[in-house]
């Protein structure tokens, strides 16, 4: 019996053989060509043929994994299609008379390498992005096909890394879990085995042995713990694990249309978060009470070019319709940081997580903010929608903020335009925000409480550097302090006050802020249930 370790991506267990996955072998040389100009054309086909790819992964994955994962084919589109890229290759072709297999491969380490090197996890996530893109190119050059599973029964998929072509292409009925030597929680291969419901575990300790290829073996993603060839002693443990799971999940179907009210009575909202149109249909299928968190930036993300306030009014709209008058509450637009758009032209910085983002940018290009708040209010005449705007340092910025709406309403009016009341609430996910919480409550009618840049602002840790898993404690007493006070602050002044960050879902902490007097719960679809049960178990 082997016992290997990993960082978990998904809980959940898996029992089932081993699939050693390998990608295609294929031999790289340097060749001269006689022909440079035939060679560069040899290259704008093969791009083509990529963006064919592309353009079908990105379909697949909107159908399996949902809009905001889809976006990541988007990215890749446009990687294709950037012409500093291009170029090197082309270059390289033209001034050296190289193979195109070969340029494609230089450009593509040299360009992987200049996004590995920068400080930002984000944009060193970008390295892993551009030698896909490469190897995608250089396998439809060299006429490689795709790679996939061989096998007749669902696996554990065993890799050394999985890019996220290769996790979308694939046929999940034949997979049972996936388990990678590298990669991180963070990657977007960890995102969609989360969104796809794939129990997962990265950065595991496991050696790719030809041997392991058809052993049997357990991933236990509650302890991130991958056993190869387990003892029948062992085995016997985590098949009940198992059945102890799936019998909660069963159990938790249950609780479909009863209330989050506590034995004593105390009733908490249960609403959903989500990032496109497509996640509503999990919202409604967890029975959740509304929308707590829409992240409209996905809006702006993928795109050449700033959406439209008629697109955005579109998508506003069927989100209010399909949910028949429960709330809807849309964050605005929440740019910068980890979340970086070519056409906003945002200046480099050296700490864009506390740079110029969210409400800065709103604030500074009013032109733009207009447009997205003129979309929300005509879309409120077809539901129940309310607005929160994000990382609020100071009242002067809430006072901002309502003159801008004033000037949208009265623009709506005298267009004759109809728009129903919308509830204007802020995001505290500032240490700042949360200690003058008690003056910004005099301006809003709400507060929800961001808690993931509320952690990292408190305890001074980026929340996306692998190197600091170890500090980062979401759970930190600083953290809870802030918490409740701003929901005492909230409360003295009338106003509800709810939690929309990833603790929202930590159902460890779902008593505690029960206690704390919290209003109201925003969570994945997924976590509805589980939150739902905590609530009913006080």
């Amino acid at each position: 019996m082997i016992k290997c370790s990993g960082k978990s991506v998904l809980k959940g267990i898996a029992i089932g053989r081993i699939y050693l996955y390998k990608k295609q072998e294929y031999v790289l040389k340097q060749e001269t060509v006689e022909n440079p100009e035939a060679e560069v054309e040899r290259l704008e086909k093969a791009k083509e043929a990529a963006g064919s790819q592309l353009e079908e992964l990105y379909q697949k994955a909107l159908v399996e994994a949902g809009e905001e994962q889809a976006m990541i084919f988007d990215v890749h589109k446009m990687m294709l299609e950037d012409e500093d890229y291009l170029d090197s290759i082309r270059g390289m072709i033209r001034d050296e008379k190289m193979n195109a297999e070969y340029a494609v491969s230089l450009t593509g380490d040299n360009f992987a390498g200049v996004f590995a090197s920068m400080d930002d996890e984000y944009m060193k996530a970008r390295s892993a992005d551009v030698l896909d893109i490469s190897k995608r190119l250089i396998r439809i050059l060299a006429g490689v096909g795709e790679e996939g599973i061989v096998s007749e029964e669902p696996v554990i998929l065993l890799a050394d890394d999985l890019s996220p072509s290769e996790t979308v292409q694939m046929d999940k009925s034949k997979i049972l879990a996936i388990v990678t030597k590298h990669g991180s929680t963070n990657s977007h291969t960890a995102i969609l085995a989360r969104s796809m419901n794939i129990p997962a575990l990265v950065q595991t300790d496991v050696a790719l042995l030809e041997e392991y290829s058809g052993a049997k073996a357990v991933v236990d993603g509650f302890s991130g713990t991958f056993i190869i060839n387990p003892e029948d002693s062992v085995l016997d443990t985590m098949v009940q694990k198992k059945m102890e799971y799936e019998k909660e999940r069963t159990a938790l179907q249950e609780l479909k249309g009863k209330d989050n009210i506590t034995s004593d009575g105390r009733r908490i909202n249960l609403y959903a978060n989500i990032g496109n149109v497509s996640d509503v249909d999990k919202v409604l299928e967890s029975d959740a009470g509304g929308i707590g968190l829409f992240r409209s930036e996905f809006i702006y993300l993928g795109r050449e070019d700033y959406p439209s306030e008629e697109e955005q009014f579109h998508i506003y709209k069927e989100v209010l319709s399909k949910m028949e008058g429960k709330k809807v509450i849309i964050r605005t637009l929440d740019i910068g940081a980890d979340k970086q758009v070519d056409y906003f032209k945002l200046p480099k910085e050296e700490n864009p997580a506390m740079g110029f983002r969210a409400i800065r940018i709103c604030l500074e290009r009013p032109e733009v903010f207009k447009t997205q708040l003129r979309a929300i209010y005509r879309a409120s005449a077809f539901g129940t929608a309310a607005i929160m705007f994000p990382m609020i340092i100071s009242v002067g910025e809430i006072r901002k903020i309502k003159k801008i709406v004033e000037e949208v309403k009265d623009e709506l009016t005298k267009e004759g335009i109809s728009f129903n009341r919308v509830e204007l609430g802020i995001m505290i996910e500032t240490p700042a925000a949360a200690v003058i919480s008690d003056e910004l409550a005099k301006e809003v009618e709400f507060f929800s409480i961001g808690t993931n840049d509320l952690t990292q602002y408190t305890l001074a840790i980026d929340r996306q550097n692998q190197n600091l898993d170890d500090f980062y404690d979401s759970h930190h007493e600083a953290v809870l302090r802030l918490i409740r006070m701003t929901v005492e602050n909230g409360h003295k002044a009338g106003i509800w006050v709810g939690i929309c960050g990833e603790l929202g879902g930590d159902t460890t902490l779902t008593k505690t802020f029960v206690d704390m007097g919290v209003d109201e719960l925003s969570v994945s679809p997924t976590y509805v249930l589980s939150v739902r049960k905590a609530v009913r178990d006080i």
